[in-house]
């Protein structure tokens, strides 16, 4: 996947996330989840951004970190919207599966960052390929 195709996706889920936020009941639990999904979710594309503009590998693996934490976290409110019985899991099946590839993209690509191999070498399905094989070669490792 491209740079611009992940910033698109991750912007779309974002967009998600805001509409699914509008939607919940108007309760407290709703309200107080729904906050801490709209941060996360939103935050996402926002780390993926900042990684891209990172100044090395380490600085791209770093931040590309916090991406993984604040997908990995918006799994986790939508498990509780679910579990809470907020919503039906029918209803956020989609996000929680978006939230999940986002999570396993980035994880892969931290992981071929921090080790340093290149992009062919790796055992992750062409689907969960990031945007690393595009850095510029010139990049020093760290």
């Amino acid at each position: 996947m491209q740079e611009q195709q992940l910033k698109d996706r991750t912007k779309k889920f974002a967009l998600r996330i805001m509409k699914l936020f509008e939607a919940l009941p108007k309760t407290t639990i709703a309200y107080t989840i729904g906050k801490q999904l709209l941060r996360s979710g939103m935050s996402v594309g926002a780390n993926y951004r900042a990684a891209c503009r990172g100044r090395s590998k380490a600085d791209f693996a770093s931040k590309l970190g916090i991406a993984v934490e604040e997908a990995d976290e918006c799994e986790y409110w939508l498990e509780l919207l679910v579990d809470g019985e907020i919503l039906p899991a029918e209803r956020l099946e989609p996000l929680r599966k978006e939230s999940a590839e986002l999570t396993a993209i980035f994880v892969s690509s931290v992981k071929t960052t921090k080790l340093g191999r290149p992009q062919q070498e790796s055992k992750e399905p062409d689907e969960n390929r990031n945007q690393v094989e595009s850095r510029p070669q010139s990049e020093e490792k760290n």
